[in-house]
């Protein structure tokens, strides 16, 4: 059996640290998360909240990639559109040039619902960073845009996230 080096040793604190601090930091998002969709939670669920915000930062997408983007099997999809569609917040319509794929896009009502739970989640997130100290307010942009980067989040148009997942 092989002991950790010091350097190693001192790293995986450092990640056993970083690790516990974010599920921290996620713990308390999920609540804001979970406050910003409770006056919306008799239209949507979170996933179909997920898929509006999908489709209101990507544009009109096929349900395959839907599919494909939100880790779902496609019948799944369909049917969460059905009742998206039902709702008034998605529309579906063919691809001009392959009337063989349909494509998803959000309606004004859509955007609006979406907006609206982001604007609610915005000033519950501004309530908690107000409270910090400027210095670290810094820090933490640097972090979490680093953080998101590292899982493969794509960054927003200018570098400002305006979507509400």
């Amino acid at each position: 059996m092989t002991r950790p080096t010091p350097d190693r040793a001192t790293a995986d604190s450092d990640v056993e640290s970083l690790v516990g601090a974010v599920l921290t930091a996620s713990r308390v998002l999920v609540a804001v998360s979970a406050e910003s969709l409770a006056a919306v939670q008799d239209t949507v669920t979170v996933t179909q909240f997920r898929t509006l915000v999908v489709l209101q930062s990507r544009g009109a997408i096929s349900q395959k990639w839907l599919a494909d983007e939100l880790a779902v099997a496609p019948s799944s999809a369909v049917r969460m559109i059905d009742r998206l569609e039902a709702a008034g917040l998605v529309r579906r319509h063919v691809r001009p040039g392959d009337r063989r794929e349909v494509q998803l896009v959000l309606t004004a009502e859509g955007a609006r619902l979406v907006d609206d739970v982001t604007a609610r989640r915005r000033a519950a997130i501004a309530r908690i960073v107000t409270r910090m100290p400027p210095g670290s307010r810094t820090e933490l942009v640097a972090a979490l845009n680093e953080f998101a980067a590292a899982a493969g989040e794509p960054k927003a148009p200018g570098g400002v996230t305006t979507t509400g997942w």
